[in-house]
């Protein structure tokens, strides 16, 4: 009997939205922050003060991308990471 091995490939690398300084906006940032997680006001508070903070995980490009600009238009600085296959 042979074992056969396949690797799946996936286009669509997983991306982290890292929210890296909020700004003088803080409270627009965390209404920001807010609409993307669904969270409280104050937990998105709390959560865009302790920065840098990963504000989503494991999101398609598109979505991360979406994300870093709501962001940015809250006066915040904000980036998207590739999570490598064996980073948890």
């Amino acid at each position: 009997m042979t074992v056969e091995y396949f690797l799946l490939v996936c286009d669509d690398v997983p991306h982290d939205v890292v929210l890296t300084d909020p700004g003088a906006r803080v409270i627009d940032v965390a209404q920001a922050v807010r609409r993307l997680t669904g969270l409280s006001l104050w937990r998105s508070k709390v959560l865009a003060t302790q920065a840098p903070a990963v504000i989503l995980n494991n999101v398609p490009a598109e979505a991360a991308a979406a994300a870093v600009s709501a962001l940015r238009d809250a006066g915040a600085e904000a980036e998207t990471r590739e999570r490598s296959e064996w980073s948890s």
